[in-house]
């Protein structure tokens, strides 16, 4: 998919590489590893070449034509998925992270790939604020940074997923997906105990140096979470990764109550 050019100025063509190079190491520290013209932002990146490394595993299971459509990239960081999203067509991008750092190397780097995405600083608790929803949701590298995740999986439902979502979380414990009974005795405790039982790690302190990190499902809480908020997993392209539909609630609990900033709650 070509994208349409924009003005010299806004396509970023007046940035040379030097002014690139510049801009990088003011926006240190990255955590996606761009190609910006030739200058990368994270070169020695723990994890290697990411997030193109993971892309590569399930970008087959996204639309590669997304002509016309409307995309919200929650927790969007330096913008990869942003951009690549742009690269197949979509019509309209809107980007959102809490981080104020990270939508400004967001900016950069759209401006440098000559690229119209709208950047804003917005919770994922907040999204009702949007007032809109979006063909295609990006929730990813987002869930255990939470303290309420599922509220928020909750609130992606009831206000911005119009059809698609792509779903990724950090998981821990057992790959193992057990089918579990709609209800089981008081007395019964065994099933808690099974390696492939939804089950979620809660820390209470750092993991990986990093106190944002709360909860961490296993595959099956992963799974389960994504059913119960009301969504239908499509595809798992990788361990990590669901393409999911908006699907239909069938028991009627209320959900999604959290009141959003300014919008008149308590």
């Amino acid at each position: 998919m070509v994208i349409s050019p924009l003005s010299a100025a806004d396509a970023g063509q007046d940035i040379g590489t030097e002014e690139i190079q510049r801009r990088v190491q003011e926006l240190q520290p990255w955590f996606h590893n761009l190609d910006l013209r030739g200058v990368r932002t994270a070169p020695d990146h723990f994890l290697g070449d990411y997030p193109s490394i993971k892309w590569v595993n399930f970008a087959h299971a996204i639309p590669a034509d997304l002509t016309g459509k409307s995309v919200l990239d929650i927790g969007c960081n330096a913008g990869f998925y942003s951009m690549e999203m742009k690269r197949r067509g979509a019509a309209r991008v809107v980007g959102i992270d809490s981080e104020d750092l990270y939508l400004e190397q967001a900016r950069f780097a759209a401006r440098v790939n000559g690229m119209d995405i709208e950047f804003r600083k917005l919770s994922v608790y907040d999204v009702a604020q949007l007032g809109e929803t979006f063909d295609f949701v990006i929730f990813m590298g987002v869930l255990y940074h939470l303290r309420h995740p599922l509220l928020a999986l909750d609130l992606l439902y009831e206000h911005v997923v119009g059809d698609l979502m792509l779903f990724q979380s950090m998981q821990r414990g057992s790959t193992e997906v057990d089918a579990v009974q709609a209800d089981y005795p008081f007395w019964a405790q065994d099933h808690f105990e099974q390696p492939g039982y939804p089950r979620m790690y809660f820390i209470e302190h750092k993991y990986c140096e990093d106190p944002t990190n709360w909860w961490v499902p296993n595959a099956a809480a992963a799974e389960a979470m994504l059913r119960s908020a009301g969504f239908e997993i499509v595809e798992h392209p990788e361990q990590e990764v669901y393409l999911c539909r908006r699907g239909t609630i069938i028991d009627n609990e209320p959900r999604a109550v959290y009141p959003s900033r300014g919008g008149g709650g308590r």
